[in-house]
């Protein structure tokens, strides 16, 4: 069953005064916007018009998938409180609304919660665009709509601490920097450029090597999962297949990610295709040891390693930058066959942050500045113009 995000807002110039709404349908595994609606609707009150917003958000969600699930996010407590049931409606403007809204989806397929107003800004954007639009006698169009982009943060979380391969602790944070909508013109009126090749990618689960934090790359001994791994890769499962949105799996060809994906697969009923260029940088010499062993037996070509991504482990593995290049192919060959599908790539630490810092167009060094936790789930989306968008970065929300 897929999961749905609707983010709505509305607003009147006056209170009662000219109004609108504005409302965002978003895939709540990936972070992809779906769908925008907003409209200017005359003259109302600020409430009226979030709950036109609410409406417009959820039939819009209705219209993509009438068998979803819905999480409804509104800056807007009385909406919130109302829908929920722990307010009672009073206003006989909003009274039908609410019904209306309510009617949507199947009682008990739509949550409601309440966020800060600063995180609303696309609804609100869309909204005031909406208000715009009616101002000039207009109305709005969706096509010429650059809300998402005036609502994009300007920065992102950074996630700190040491990488080493599979030998990584946790960390949290996620960037949702689509760039869905590129300028095409001195107008910045955006371009359509079709939906993206969007990679979820996700980290293997659990293997005996993991909470001893062990360089395992694909040079050592090819560990299976732990048994907390399995659970792991079961817990990521059963919430991918909740989403349902993954069209395709492919896997690293290492043991630990063949298990993990056969998981997945078998509960989303689809195959797995094997990639090797997903697998794991070679670590040499330096497979199967904890970071303070190594800095014990091999200290200058550790620090010529952390040093230069151009530098092997002990024992001719592979350096970052090799792993780059490939990983940069793989990503060229994986966008070019599932163009405008959404994919679930399990694989490691490395090829992940690789895959994340070439998003980014982050320098080598910020691979150091980055973990993830095992069965993390993290999201890239690639579009025909070349760009790419971070959308999710280490969430283990499903672990919880």
């Amino acid at each position: 069953m897929r999961e749905f995000i609707v983010e709505a807002d509305g607003g009147s110039r006056g209170n009662p005064g000219p109004a609108g709404y504005g409302a965002v349908v978003s895939d709540a595994a990936t972070g992809e916007t779906l769908r925008e609606v907003a409209e200017y609707i005359g003259v109302a009150t600020n409430n009226v018009a979030e709950y036109r917003g609410l409406l417009a958000g959820l039939r819009a969600a209705h219209e993509l998938d009438p068998a979803a699930t819905v999480h409804v996010r509104m800056d807007s407590k009385l909406v919130i409180e109302q829908m929920s049931g722990r307010w009672k409606i009073k206003h006989p403007d909003m009274k039908p609304l609410a019904a209306q809204a309510a009617r949507v989806f199947p009682p008990g397929r739509v949550t409601y919660e309440w966020m800060p107003r600063e995180q609303n800004k696309h609804a609100d954007r869309l909204a005031n665009e909406a208000m715009d639009a009616g101002a000039r006698g207009e109305q709005w169009s969706e096509s010429t709509s650059t809300a998402e982009l005036d609502a994009a943060p300007s920065g992102t979380p950074e996630a700190t601490g040491s990488a080493h391969g599979d030998a990584t602790g946790s960390a949290h944070g996620d960037a949702d920097t689509r760039a869905a909508k590129a300028v095409a013109s001195p107008g910045w009126a955006p371009a359509d450029m079709g939906a993206p090749a969007t990679f979820v990618l996700l980290r293997h689960g659990e293997t005996p090597l993991t909470p001893q934090k062990r360089f395992s790359g694909s040079g050592g001994t090819d560990p299976s999962l732990s048994d907390a791994g399995r659970d792991q890769a079961e817990r990521a499962a059963a919430m991918l297949a909740r989403r349902g949105t993954i069209q395709a799996i492919v896997s690293s060809p290492l043991a630990r990610t063949r298990e993990t994906a056969g998981i997945v697969a078998d509960r989303l009923g689809l195959d797995v295709s094997i990639e090797d260029g997903l697998r794991e940088t070679d670590f040499g010499a330096w497979e199967g040891l904890t970071f303070a062993e190594v800095r014990e037996r091999h200290p200058d070509d550790l620090n010529a390693w952390l040093a230069s991504p151009d530098v092997e482990p002990t024992g001719g593995g592979e350096s970052f930058a090799a792993t780059g290049a490939r990983l940069a192919a793989t990503r060229d060959k994986l966008v070019a066959a599932y163009a405008g599908r959404t994919v679930l790539l399990v694989t490691h630490v490395t090829p992940i942050k690789t895959l994340v810092r070439l998003a980014l167009g982050a320098p080598p060094e910020s691979l150091f500045r980055m973990e993830l936790s095992a069965a993390s789930l993290s999201v890239v989306a690639y579009y025909a113009d070349g760009n790419a968008s971070v959308r999710l970065l280490n969430d283990t929300s499903h672990l919880r």
